[in-house]
Parts: C-alpha cells; sequence; structure tokens
C-alpha cells in the first residue's frame, strides 16, 4: 500500500506543477496581447502643415456687371433745309473724320452767297465815299470855310457806312457758313450707321442723318460696392495707382471648347465722388483698346479689378475651413499640440485663402493639410507651411493626393501599411 501512495503523491505533485506552468504561460500571453491591444488604442501623431496667423495685407479679384459705351459717338444732324441730294459712303462702314457723307443742294445758298458778296461791295463803296467826304470836310473846317455841324456830319456818314458794311460782311458769312452746311463731314473717326434719311427726300433741320460710333477706344461704366471703391481710393493714396487702375474686360458667352472668353486689358480712368444712397455704390468707368472692334457699344459684360486690397487682415488658406455642427470650424493647435476646433466668421474669398473676420487671434496656429484625417483631440506632427496651398482632403485612405508616410490609415499608404502591420501580427501570433 505504501508505493501506491507515494505513486499518488508524486503524481499529484506533477500535476500541480505542470499546472502552475501552464498558468505561467497563459499569464505571458495575456499580458503580450494587452500590450499589443493598448498600442492600436492609441493613435500616432499626424502629420500635417500649421500656419500661424498674423494680419496681413490680401489683394481680392472683384468682378461688376457693366454695358460698353462709346464716349465720343457723335448723332450727324442736317443743319440746313434743302433736299438730300447725295450720300457719299456705304452704310455700316468705317468713315474717318472728315470725310464727306452727305450733300444737300447747293444752289439756293450760292445764290445767297453771291447776293450777300454784292451787298458788301456796295457798303465798301459807300465806305469809300463817306471816307472821302469826311476828309475833304475836315480840310475845310480848318480853313473856317464850313460850320462844325457840316464836319460831324461828314463823320457821322462815315460811321454809318463803316456799319453798313459791317452787317453786310456778316451777312456773307452767315450765307457761306449755311453754304458749307450743304456738305455734310464726318466729325468723328468710327462706324457710322444706317442713313435715317434717303437721297430725294427734305432735310429740315435740326434733322437726324447718321450716327458715328467710335469703336476704339471703348468706355465701360459700372457699380461697385462702397467699400470696394473705398479700398481703390486708399490704394491710390498710398500710391499703389498703377495696381489699383488695372481693369480686364470679358465677354460673357464668347467661351468656346477651344478658346477662353474674349478679353481686354484696360485700365480704371474714373471713380466716382459719391456714393449712391438708395444702393451704396460708387460709380466707375474703364477705358479699354478694342483694336479688332470686337466689342461693341451697348454690349453687356463683366469688368474684373484683380487687385482690390483689403488692408490689415486675417487670412488662411481655404482649405483649413470646414463646415461644423455650428457652422464653419478651423482646426487650431492647443498647447499641447492636439486639434481643437474653432469656429470662425468668414470673409471674403481671396483666390484660395479665406478671410476670417472673427474667431482668430494673432499667434494661432492653424492646420492647413490632411484636414480629411483630423478629429478634435488627436495629436499633431506640426510642419510648416509650404506656402502652397493643399488639395482638398477626403476621407482617410481615399485621397492618394497625401503624403506616402501618412500614419494610422491616413492616405493610401497608410492604409496598406497597417493591412501589413496587421498580417504580421497575425503571423506572429502564429
Amino acid at each position: 500500500m505504501r508505493p501506491h501512495f507515494m505513486n499518488c503523491t508524486l503524481g499529484f505533485g506533477g500535476a500541480l506543477l505542470l499546472s502552475l506552468a501552464l498558468t505561467g504561460c497563459g499569464g505571458d500571453d495575456d499580458s503580450q496581447n494587452a500590450q499589443q491591444g493598448g498600442g492600436q488604442q492609441q493613435k500616432p501623431p499626424t502629420k500635417a502643415e500649421v500656419i500661424n496667423v498674423e494680419a496681413h495685407d490680401v489683394a481680392l479679384s472683384k468682378e461688376y456687371p457693366a454695358q460698353v459705351r462709346s464716349n465720343q459717338e457723335v448723332t450727324v444732324m442736317g443743319r440746313v433745309e434743302g433736299v438730300l441730294e447725295a450720300r457719299h459712303y456705304r452704310e455700316g462702314s468705317m468713315v474717318e473724320k472728315g470725310d464727306k457723307l452727305f450733300t444737300i443742294e447747293q444752289a439756293p445758298y450760292e445764290a445767297t452767297v453771291k447776293q450777300n458778296q454784292a451787298d458788301v461791295q456796295s457798303a465798301q463803296a459807300e465806305v469809300s465815299r463817306a471816307q472821302r467826304d469826311a476828309e475833304r470836310y475836315n480840310r475845310l473846317y480848318k480853313q473856317n470855310s464850313i460850320s462844325q455841324q457840316q464836319r460831324d456830319q461828314a463823320q457821322a456818314d462815315l460811321s454809318t457806312a463803316r456799319a453798313a458794311k459791317a452787317q453786310a460782311q456778316a451777312a456773307l458769312d452767315s450765307a457761306q457758313i449755311n453754304l458749307s452746311y450743304t456738305e455734310v463731314n464726318a466729325p468723328v473717326s468710327g462706324m457710322i450707321s444706317l442713313s435715317e434719311v434717303n437721297v430725294g427726300n427734305l432735310v429740315q433741320p435740326p434733322q437726324e442723318l447718321a450716327t458715328i460710333t467710335p469703336l476704339n477706344p471703348i468706355e465701360v461704366r459700372f457699380s461697385l460696392p462702397a467699400n470696394d471703391a473705398f479700398s481703390l481710393r486708399q490704394q491710390r493714396q498710398q500710391g499703389d495707382t498703377e495696381q489699383a487702375n488695372v481693369a480686364v474686360l470679358t465677354a460673357p458667352g464668347t467661351e468656346s471648347a477651344s478658346r477662353d472668353a474674349l478679353q481686354l486689358r484696360g485700365k480704371l480712368d474714373f471713380l466716382g465722388s459719391r456714393v449712391d444712397e438708395s444702393t451704396s455704390t460708387v460709380q466707375a468707368e474703364a477705358v479699354f483698346q478694342n483694336d479688332d472692334q470686337v466689342f461693341l457699344p451697348g454690349q453687356f459684360v463683366r469688368v474684373a479689378l484683380p487687385n482690390v486690397m483689403r488692408y490689415d487682415v486675417y487670412a488662411v488658406p481655404a482649405i483649413a475651413v470646414t463646415e461644423g455642427l455650428k457652422g464653419p470650424q478651423v482646426f487650431v493647435l492647443d498647447d499641447e499640440g492636439k486639434a481643437a476646433s474653432r469656429f470662425v466668421s468668414l470673409g471674403e474669398i481671396a483666390g484660395d485663402w479665406q478671410i476670417i473676420t472673427d474667431g482668430l487671434k494673432p499667434g494661432d496656429r492653424v492646420v492647413v493639410s490632411a484636414i480629411g484625417s483630423i478629429s478634435a483631440g488627436d495629436k499633431i506632427d506640426a510642419q510648416p507651411f509650404s506656402g502652397k496651398v493643399p488639395e482638398p482632403q477626403n476621407n482617410a485612405g481615399e485621397n492618394p493626393s497625401q503624403d506616402p508616410d501618412a500614419q494610422g490609415g491616413e492616405g493610401v499608404e497608410g492604409a496598406k501599411r497597417d493591412a501589413r502591420e496587421a498580417d504580421d501580427g497575425t503571423n506572429g501570433a502564429n
């Protein structure tokens, strides 16, 4: 019986030792699994570019509806009465200043000129006679041969003759002017319209005959908000007149699959001196060289002023702004380098930059890249701002534009690496 007891005792002890050994092995596995699980729960810092907020000047490109004008457009009028004898131009053609356009019957006005010329000659003869009489009477008066009254009368007759000559000369001048009006010439260069009076019809002044529209240069009038006008005046006062006056004219609807919309580059040459109380706008005018004569007066266009400044404002890349539950927001780094959402008020957009009117202060560090992969509370590996606005970021693992070394599933490469690490962990466990 004793040997049997001993065997049982040894068997029980061996089993106890084996159980303790297995328990120890099992404890090591649990500890390793716990360490691995804890490592996966801690998201590594997200690499992102960060910009320091500071006030600076921003140039905006502002666009306004406008209409083409030609301030030198002239309406050609008939200024004397008569039958329209001839038209000397082709309707719709370009005419030069001084070109003969119309001829109104000249015979009646030529006859009037000849009659007035004869009147001038008669008046001149009367002046000559009165001049001789006045000289003779003056000599006789000095010899006491005539009275003073006779001498004075001779002087008065001379003055009357001279006045009559002046009157006759004025009538001749008027007749010659009317005769010149029978030939209607172009007062300016430009494109001429259809004739308003057919040849053979009677012209009764003042009567419109045609319209001449200069097409180069052209003027464009438009209205701009009072704050834009204020900025332009501020730029001019600071000596930046050349940039402030740059204007670009665009014709909507002229673009095609292979060509951009027609454009002209000119300058702002007039900025109104008062604000319209009903619209809070200021009138402006820009001038453009229309060498190809493509743009026509009356045409509706768009005018852009590409250098309207906003002074001393906060601006961040537009990609940094996202839509939160309470409105627009940006991610700002706190003292621990973690992302915190900050709601902001938006101003105008300047190209790829968004002006912030409220919510930021100097020294704030705003995240400007990898926005789609960041949540509030994430640790950020801050990188200097490259100066280039990054491409918009989509959801994690879906945007190949992210950096190849993105962590935690950020970007395609990060997703692939996470998958490899998961496979390695599975193989090691096996």
